[in-house]
């Protein structure tokens, strides 16, 4: 197999293959101008190609020529324009390697997942161990077992100022309730004090992965809607180019920032030197820049246009200064025949605010002027017992960052594979964290026993290296995909033959079919979301749509039952059981005194 694939115009695209040729046959020259990752040297590729087709080989690197700037502004082009070059083939084999890679994971598991799953199902080379990732922390959550502990202290004042201080934490409830008593009836003074100066370094630059996560954190955003806006922004001149895995600033775009910092803030702000990041990531193209504004001047009220430009302008300043106090404080319970206890308080001052002055800065824990032998009155004692936590489920710039951490996938590919693994019902967000549904814990299972080595996440890893040595001429991609394939047909030849069927567990409703009268009604997970049907199927064919109530709350304009709902892009909400009588609706899963007036989604 030589792994040659066939390109054919797309259908319904004829009129733009048509149009092009005929604007190519009155040029001079035709310049390819196409985003600079893998993906746009393959598109520029691909126009030449079709354009080229019945030209002569001798002209056709006189008419041919390709372009590449990180910003669309007047300045960038013209300078690209002044040193035009060729299609870089390493890059067009690296992009058609990736396809290819991935059609030969998706079109041939998918089947088997239809056979011995379910109908329907489909496997992708980097979204199911995506979803591997998501389904292995729920079962570190299921498997958990919380242990009690203690958290005691005290509330004391010193000069009108109330500060906390506390003991290590307690792992013995006896011990806790004797330093709860103990506390009570103690007398408290200042044992010793140590301040020292810290400083909070600016963030660097953003890239794809930190602008998806930062937008994530800050504003609540997907990592799809911030892709779409970073591309509106970039389309409008307003940043560089958004696919990007590099840290690198060009020399002007920094002289610009200092020149800004000085005038805006003053020399106090602004390092004696420029400053520069290196990327950590391997195999970064060092032509690509960090995510910046293509002019610091303009300002915009554009959620994601300020986090760029203050990661941007945030990264050439000095950095914050604090001053960090920790204070260990001495309670003599007036039992003289019991030892003292030492609490500890930490705290911390703003020295100078540096970067913060354009960002938000951390909230700031004051502690009163203390020193040495102060004596400090007990306001109240403090006792709380806890339980350690689990693992949190993934939100979508956590399971980015473990990702990026793994080296699974590229930046540019993370927002399309959550959407997907989203859109297809595998992962579903509960309170914006990821959850795993029946579906991809089935998809998952049969996937790890039986195509272990495609689930693994070093060897994914390995393949995401693989395609960056073709980008760099190092391999071909036919030697990569032949390695690959070898070993991976016959695991599909025997996998089709002796695998067992996963079942897709169901979730019971105690209650019979109204159908049937034998079976029960079952909860499942469908193309479209979940479902009622009777547990005897195909036997019998009762189904139902499923209501699903969220218990403890009601709706705040009617009192009637709240429900999950999905939009016809499958994007969860919650609304009112009465609709379309009532459309309360919201995005946030609402509280208990939660009252709010209509929202309407659609």
């Amino acid at each position: 197999h030589e792994f040659k694939p066939e390109y054919v115009i797309s259908s319904g695209k004829s009129k733009i293959d048509r149009q092009l040729k005929q604007s190519a046959k009155k040029a001079e020259a035709v310049i390819l101008a196409t985003d600079l990752d893998r993906e746009g040297e393959a598109i520029a590729f691909h126009i030449q190609y079709l354009l080229s087709e019945k030209r002569k080989a001798k002209s056709e690197k006189q008419k041919f020529s390709r372009i590449v700037f990180h910003e669309i502004t007047k300045n960038a082009i013209e300078a690209a324009l002044k040193h035009p070059g060729q299609v870089d083939l390493k890059l067009v084999d690296a992009q058609q390697g990736r396809r290819i890679l991935d059609r030969l994971v998706g079109y041939q598991l998918s089947p088997i997942l239809w056979r011995k799953v379910r109908r329907g199902l489909s496997a992708g080379r980097v979204q199911s161990v995506a979803v591997r990732l998501v389904v292995e922390r729920e079962e570190e959550i299921k498997a958990f077992k919380p242990e009690a502990y203690w958290v005691v202290g005290a509330s004391l004042k010193k000069d009108q100022e109330n500060f906390e201080a506390y003991l290590k934490k307690i792992t013995d409830q006896a011990k806790a309730e004797q330093a709860t008593v103990d506390l009570k009836q103690a007398e408290y003074s200042v044992k010793e004090v140590k301040t020292r100066q810290v400083k909070q370094w600016p963030w660097p630059p953003l890239m794809t992965s930190t602008l998806q996560r930062s937008a994530g954190a800050r504003l609540g955003w997907s990592a799809k809607k911030t892709m779409h806006e970073a591309q509106n922004l970039y389309e409008q001149g307003l940043i560089t180019y958004h696919r990007t895995d590099s840290l690198n600033l060009a020399t002007e775009a920094v002289g610009q920032a200092r020149k800004y910092i000085q005038t805006k803030y003053g020399d106090k702000y602004l390092p004696d030197r420029p400053v520069f990041y290196k990327t950590k990531a391997k195999n970064v193209q060092a032509a690509h820049e960090a995510i910046r504004p293509t002019d610091v001047n303009f300002q915009s009220d554009n959620k994601l246009y300020k986090l760029i430009w203050e990661r941007f302008v945030g990264c050439q300043m000095r950095p914050a200064v604090m001053g960090k106090t920790t204070v260990i404080v001495t309670a003599q319970p007036f039992d003289s025949a019991q030892g003292k206890y030492e609490l500890k308080a930490e705290g911390e001052r703003l020295i100078f605010d540096g970067w913060w002055k354009i960002g938000k800065g951390q909230q700031l824990k004051n502690l009163p002027e203390l020193k040495v032998g102060d004596k400090l009155e007990l306001i109240k004692v403090l006792s709380e017992k806890k339980l350690t936590q689990p693992p949190s489920r993934y939100t979508e710039a956590s399971l980015i960052k473990v990702l990026e951490e793994k080296e699974i996938g590229r930046p540019s590919t993370y927002a399309p594979i959550l959407s997907t693994i989203q859109d297809r019902h595998y992962v579903e967000k509960e309170e914006k964290k990821l959850k795993p549904t029946v579906i991809g814990e089935a998809v998952t299972k049969f996937l790890l026993k039986n195509f272990p080595k495609v689930m693994d996440y070093e060897f994914t890893a390995k393949m995401e290296g693989d395609l960056d040595e073709i980008a760099k001429g190092k391999q071909s991609s036919v030697t990569v995909l032949k390695n690959f394939y070898s070993g991976f047909a016959e695991k599909l030849n025997e996998v089709k033959e002796k695998a067992e069927r996963v079942a897709i567990e169901t979730e019971k409703t105690r209650e019979k079919c109204p159908e049937c009268k034998q079976g029960e009604v079952v909860i499942r997970t469908g193309r479209f979301g979940k479902f009622l049907s009777c547990e005897k199927f195909p036997e019998c064919k009762y189904t139902a749509n499923f209501k699903e109530v969220v218990k403890g709350v009601v709706c705040g304009d009617c009192g009637a039952e709240v429900v999950i709902k999905r939009t016809r892009r499958g994007k969860q909400f919650y609304g009112c059981a009465n609709y379309p009588k009532c459309k309360w609706a919201s995005w946030n899963k609402p509280k208990f005194d939660m009252v709010k007036k209509a929202v309407i989604i659609t």
